[in-house]
């Protein structure tokens, strides 16, 4: 009996769902692969042996290089939605549509780029242009991120305007405010989780001199808010 109330639980046929998505479970081996990363500089720092440091790099290593096979082809999932953006009709305000295009142009650059370098990662052939292909990669996942969070504070701002507009003494206007609540709320998440994501190449390239703890514990907590929301759509 108890076996079957595990076996049936909701909760159970939820996580098989979420872990039966690419993104799920990106989401979590990307989770574990920089708090390893913050971890190993956190053990580093209290000058622990590096027998207990390495365990975390290596974890770091190798939770790394298989998100990048899984990777492998995904850039064509964001030039389609950069087309689709680009053909887009629909009455949108045109600075959020261009800035949705750059945000999936970024991306898909990005991937392009970061599966040319896989044969080089996993020691199929060794590419000398590829520390040089890797940095422009990062380059280009700063620019979708960039365009991702000029979006965020941009919609921020929208919302803001519209909101002086509505009459919460109405009923209309109650059921609009809480839409834009809602709305905000999902923009200041989508910001944070871009702001922190944005740590990883800008240390990368060197335009900030950021060491492994912040990197990891900003990569941690944007893995985190992309658990939880894979995790909400798979409810």
């Amino acid at each position: 009996m108890v076996a079957d109330a595990l076996v049936y639980h909701p909760a159970l046929a939820h996580y098989l769902r979420f872990v039966a998505t690419t993104v799920g479970r990106d989401k979590l081996l990307r989770t574990i692969q920089y708090f390893s990363r913050f971890y190993a500089w956190y053990l580093y720092r209290t000058n622990r042996p590096q027998a207990a440091i390495e365990p975390f790099n290596a974890i770091k290593k190798q939770f790394g290089t298989t998100r990048k096979i899984l990777r492998i082809g995904k850039f064509i999932e964001h030039l389609k939605a950069a087309s689709i953006a680009l053909d887009n009709k629909s009455p949108i305000d045109p600075v959020l549509r261009y800035l949705a295009i750059g945000r999936q142009l970024g991306y898909a650059g990005y991937l392009t780029l970061d599966t040319i370098t896989v044969v080089d990662v996993i020691g199929v052939r060794k590419l000398a242009s590829a520390k040089r292909l890797q940095e422009s990669a990062y380059k280009a996942w700063a620019a979708g991120l960039l365009c991702s969070a000029v979006a965020g504070v941009y919609t921020l701002y929208g919302l803001q305007q519209k909101e002086k507009t509505v009459d919460r003494k109405e009923g209309e206007g109650v059921v609009e405010a809480k839409k834009i609540e809602k709305e905000r709320s999902a923009a200041r998440i989508q910001l944070i989780s871009d702001l922190c994501d944005l740590a990883v190449p800008a240390s990368a390239v060197g335009w900030v001199a950021l060491d492994d703890g912040i990197v990891g514990i900003a990569g941690t907590i944007s893995s985190l808010i992309g658990v939880w929301s894979q995790w909400r759509k798979t409810a």
